[in-house]
């Protein structure tokens, strides 16, 4: 078997916001009712609660986004995925769930810097002035399907399908190329 890698093994970029792909993420997305008991007793587990409407709960090392009125999507290191996916069904075995590891079918980006904002207010049709820590967007970049959200002070995270991770990175460097800030100074 061979070893895992990231869709664009760390590559990175540093103009006036820094562009990071963040190698290996486990993700698991949980499509369930989100009012469910067992679905509350599942993340409890792992720290977590089930996040409001566009909210995000984090805990240590693991997070989770909503995502849809029936969908959750579940961050954990990556060696944690298939364990934490297992624990999850097994919760959720009596409800009416899906519960699959997608950490290899997507990828994470970090913008970094004080004008992180604005290499992505090019791209994603967001509000970024109003996006409030803790508040997940899922929007387009460009021409992609992504979701965001404040990861820390001065830093944007960025999921997408790793099918698009080249093009969203290329588009993420354009974007955050020296001088083309939206508010210089």
């Amino acid at each position: 078997m061979s070893d895992a890698v990231s869709a664009l093994a760390g590559r990175s970029f540093q103009g006036f916001a820094r562009v990071a792909e963040a190698g290996l993420q486990g993700m698991i997305t949980i499509r369930c009712d989100l009012a469910s008991k067992a679905l509350a007793k599942g993340l409890k587990g792992l720290g977590l609660s089930v996040p409001a409407q566009r909210r995000i709960v984090t805990a240590d090392a693991a997070a989770a986004l909503w995502m849809s009125p029936d969908e959750l999507l579940v961050l954990v290191p990556y060696a944690d995925a298939v364990a934490t996916v297992a624990a999850l069904e097994k919760a959720l075995a009596k409800d009416h769930a899906l519960v699959a590891d997608v950490s290899d079918a997507r990828a994470l980006f970090r913008i970094s810097g004080a004008k992180a904002d604005q290499a992505l207010m090019k791209l994603c049709p967001v509000d970024f002035p109003s996006l409030a820590p803790g508040e997940v967007r899922r929007t387009r970049a460009a021409q992609v399907a992504a979701a965001l959200w404040q990861s820390g002070e001065n830093e944007i995270s960025l999921i997408c399908f790793r099918s698009v991770a080249g093009y969203v990175m290329g588009i993420l460097e354009h974007s955050a190329r020296p001088g083309s800030e939206l508010f210089p100074g």
